[in-house]
């Protein structure tokens, strides 16, 4: 499939906007150009086909904002109608106590996100894997978005059985000598626990010159996590930009989502302008936002009542 360009998907996606509120005869037209974004097929009889909704969530990693502290970042997290996300240690220190770690869980309870993860958490030793599974543990959270050294998956799954907590390992692209691809990933824990998989960097499989709808189909079941982005470039000189920018396919990549029926989260990592990074992220979200409805799907964004903000 060509990847589908972000001039003809912005075209797409105001006609299939204009299609409801314009004469019938007109909107038959405009949803002629959508369907190349939607997906739709045809029946016999002429019918378009929507494409199913979606099952999985957006959300919002939060070492995007690496350069501000856990209440700016919950502030610019709801701002921008984001109801999950995945901690850092620099919003919430892995040597914290528990009491701690539930107060900010609480904090960022009160402000409308569920802290369904953390990480990425490094664990080069015993202790580094107990102590991100206590941390987990402590702060409710689902899944650990993690970088165990080798060594380590052994008793990295004896912890996933004793917890129930996931551990979804991060590719993180060329120059990686430990999980730079999710085949190397899924190479050492197939005979693992199913509740180790892939935390999927869309980012790091376009650097390493691979596709990330691919990679994601060949993870299965194992993809359990997907940090969303966009970068310049299938090589390892590819940086971070805005999302529908880049090389990425992204609405090819939302549509493999969605046809495997992944359920997790797809947490936006924007790597991009660390010191003012929410106009690049906005429209990240937007476009992401705009391919997901062209998909049918209702996205993560709460619904605004009486004109006030989200």
């Amino acid at each position: 499939m060509g990847k589908t360009t972000r001039r003809g998907f912005l075209g797409a996606s105001i006609g299939a906007a204009a299609s409801s509120v314009v004469p019938a005869a007109w909107g038959s037209l405009l949803a002629a150009g959508a369907g190349a974004v939607s997906g739709s097929t045809t029946c016999s009889g002429g019918r378009e086909v929507p494409e199913p909704a979606a099952r999985f969530e957006l959300g919002l990693a939060s070492y995007t904002f690496r350069e501000f502290g856990l209440d700016e970042t919950l502030a610019m997290a709801r701002r921008l109608g984001f109801g999950r996300i995945a901690l850092k240690d620099m919003h919430l220190p892995l040597d914290s106590s528990e009491e701690f770690i539930r107060a900010t869980i609480e904090k960022a309870q009160a402000a409308g996100l569920v802290a369904y993860g953390c990480g990425v958490v490094y664990m080069a030793n015993d202790a580094e894997v107990d102590r991100a599974f206590a941390y987990a543990k402590a702060g409710g959270m689902g899944v650990i978005i993690g970088v165990p050294d080798h060594g380590l998956l052994a008793r990295a799954e004896r912890r996933v059985r004793e917890t129930g907590i996931s551990l979804a390992i991060h590719n993180h692209g060329p120059g990686d000598l430990r999980y730079p691809t999710p085949r190397s990933i899924l190479d050492r824990i197939d005979k693992l626990d199913p509740r180790i998989g892939v935390c999927l960097d869309v980012g790091h499989c376009q650097r390493a010159g691979l596709d990330p709808s691919e990679e994601a189909s060949r993870c299965g079941r194992r993809l359990l996590d997907v940090h969303m982005k966009d970068v310049t470039a299938s090589t390892e000189q590819g940086v971070a930009i805005e999302a529908g920018r880049g090389v990425v396919d992204i609405p090819h990549f939302v549509k493999t989502l969605t046809g495997m029926d992944y359920r997790g989260t797809a947490a936006f990592e924007y790597e991009k302008d660390g010191h003012d990074p929410l106009a690049g992220l906005a429209e990240s979200v937007g476009y992401v936002r705009g391919v997901m409805a062209g998909l049918g799907k209702r996205t993560d964004r709460p619904a605004i009542k009486n004109g006030g903000a989200a």
